[in-house]
């Protein structure tokens, strides 16, 4: 199913080219997108005339250049092999990085025997009576080229290791993209040929189009994965007798064409590419996500919409504007047709989630799904999220990756908790997989989220509006399905709460009273008893209790502070006034998350305008 999506996303993009560019979004078949830095330009006789960087540098520091070369493949472990008319400069010019930490410095570059050999190999033999000039003016290159050469002028240390191609002097298109290149590449591709291990290819019935064809024993590697081999990885792979059936080998296992092979890998390959707005990494876990429909126009429509939601942009503009407005309707509780009306709930939109696992990918999830339905899981997610005060502005709405940063330990810095040291690579990633598909499917969050924020907030006492946010999510959509039978507020309800939400109310004050008692306090209670309280209630609040006491005795001999003093004993007392007669002795992981949101919300009421409808 996952394949067959894939193959049918690639013709779609083949026969609908960049609207702005007005060039082909993906690679006919035989071709890959592949980074391309300089190019090599020869003359008729094969002589180098010159090296022209064809990077990108419309950013800061110049990067290699995305262009459309015969297709790479996985090159076998011992045995080097050549890409056809381009390739590392190891394999065209000879020459690699020197690896050797000792001697790197004094000599960057160091013979790639091997590799060039191969280079030559291959393209003596096939350039071999082509009258063509490009085809001829390479091969006599070939013949003539010693790596010695390149310690001259104009090669530089900047070119070693970087991926080239050739031009003919006078030409615009590069040699690879020449009528008579192209029809000897695809020649090599026929089903009679032969395979890169040198085996020829069997015919079969491809369980991707259920056609008979020559099917591929190899696949192309996926790039693209975080936390992926740069090499790229596998689906469908087969690399030990253990995962083989009835003596098959490789592909024949599950049996793909070459054409299939080559579609779905290239389609992927397009949506992990980061500019195309298509993948959002989370953990261990990249997440490609494309529509399908009729028009265009509406699958655009729809991943712009859906990927607004997942991971609202930070930037200020009119566009922008729009979402956070949508955002808004979410909030309020208003259907998906309200939140993105121009977007048809009909268009079947398709989400995969890919995780590295050595040399292979694992798939974390796999949604096939529409955008009504979508769009509603999306749409709960965000009113499940819901706390009152907000702890986000509309203008800066947090993603998902900055949400799951609230479970990453804070890191302590001059004896203060740093929150600059924290990195997405410390999201655990199977909870990063797991909370992305709540989201998607619209199912309970994962246990480990509250548990984790829970930790957290036991280890370092920061109780901020985010944690309190997922906190509310978690308890609010377990109520909501059923699986649990007390409520939790959106924002601070004394009266009807769950018991465990009024002591963290009740602790808040506690708090209130000390800072303003003994402001600047080294450690306050928060630091010393957050821990013990929201746990174990029995053991620490009798104490607290008996230092509130103290607290206002020393409030009430201030005339400034005294006024503070009786709103504190007013509030402590309508608040006991809900508890039962002796404090429980141990509270689960949910009473824990009520207790941090109680705290919060009651926090947060100190601070809020004369008026509000949190004020107390």
């Amino acid at each position: 199913m996952i394949l067959q999506r894939l193959n049918d996303l690639y013709y779609r993009l083949a026969q609908n080219p960049d609207p702005v560019t007005g060039l082909a979004r993906v690679p006919p078949y035989g071709f890959t997108d592949e980074n391309i830095s300089y190019c090599l330009v020869l003359s008729k006789d094969g002589v180098l005339v010159d090296i022209q960087d064809v990077r990108d540098t419309s950013e800061k520091k110049p990067k290699a250049r995305r262009l459309s070369v015969p297709q790479s493949f996985k090159r076998p472990g011992t045995i080097p092999k050549s890409f056809y008319l381009w390739d590392k400069t190891a394999y065209v010019l000879g020459v690699e990085g020197n690896k050797d930490k000792a001697t790197a410095k004094g000599v960057p570059w160091v013979m790639a025997e091997k590799p060039h050999a191969a280079f030559r190999k291959l393209h003596l033999e096939l350039l071999d009576g082509q009258d063509d000039v490009g085809l001829s003016a390479l091969r006599r290159f070939v013949i003539d080229w010693t790596p010695e050469r390149f310690a001259q002028a104009p090669f530089t240390a900047d070119h070693v290791d970087a991926n080239v191609v050739f031009k003919l002097d006078g030409e615009l298109g590069f040699i690879h993209e020449s009528a008579a290149a192209q029809r000897l590449w695809l020649s090599l591709l026929k089903p009679e040929s032969h395979n890169d291990d040198g085996a020829s290819n069997a015919q079969g019935m491809c369980l991707v189009t259920g056609e008979r064809a020559a099917l591929s024993r190899l696949h192309p590697a996926i790039k693209g994965v975080y936390g992926g081999q740069s090499s790229g990885g596998s689906i469908v792979s087969f690399n030990a007798e253990a995962y083989e059936s009835f003596g098959k080998e490789q592909g024949d296992n599950a049996p793909v064409s070459e054409q299939a092979a080559f579609a779905y890998t290239t389609a992927l390959n397009y949506l992990l590419r980061r500019e195309h707005g298509q993948c959002l990494s989370v953990g261990d876990t990249s997440t490609v996500f494309w529509a399908q429909a009729d028009d265009v126009r509406q699958e655009v429509l729809a991943v712009d919409v859906f990927s607004a939601m997942l991971n609202p942009p930070s930037e200020d503009d009119g566009e922008n504007k729009q979402i956070r407005l949508s955002l808004e309707k979410i909030a309020q509780g208003r259907p998906f047709q309200d939140i993105a009306p121009d977007v048809d709930p009909a268009t079947r939109f398709f989400v995969l989630g890919l995780a590295p696992n050595a040399a292979r990918l694992s798939i974390r999830y796999w949604l096939d799904s529409n955008m009504g339905e979508l769009g509603q899981c999306l749409s709960e997610h965000w009113a499940d999220m819901q706390i009152t005060p907000s702890p986000w502005s509309f203008e800066r709405t947090p993603g998902v990756r900055q949400l799951l940063l609230e479970v990453v330990p804070l890191r302590k810095k001059d004896g203060r908790y740093d929150y600059r040291g924290r990195s997405f690579d410390d999201i655990p990633p199977q909870l990063a997989g797991e909370f992305l598909r709540s989201i998607l499917t619209g199912q309970r969050y994962p246990r480990q989220l509250l548990t984790q924020i829970v930790q957290r907030l036991r280890a370092d006492g920061d109780i901020n509006g985010l944690r309190a946010a997922l906190i509310k999510a978690v308890l609010h959509r377990d109520h909501r399905k059923g699986f649990t039978k007390e409520a939790i507020p959106m924002s601070l309800e004394i009266e009807g709460s769950p018991l465990a939400y009024r002591l963290g109310c009740l602790f808040a004050v506690l708090a209130k009273a000390q800072s303003d008692a003994i402001p600047g306090a080294n450690a306050t209670i928060v630091d010393r008893y957050y821990g013990t309280a929201s746990s174990v209630p029995y053991s620490v609040f009798p104490r607290l209790i008996s230092g509130f006491q103290n607290h206002l005795s020393k409030l009430r001999k201030d005339e400034t502070t005294k006024g503070w003093a009786v709103n504190h004993e007013k509030l402590m007392s309508s608040i006991l006034g809900t508890l039962p007669a002796t404090f429980p002795k141990q509270l689960t992981i949910e009473q824990q998350g009520q207790f941090a949101v109680g705290y919060y919300h009651q926090k947060q009421a100190f601070f809020a305008k004369k008026g509000d409808a949190s004020d107390t």
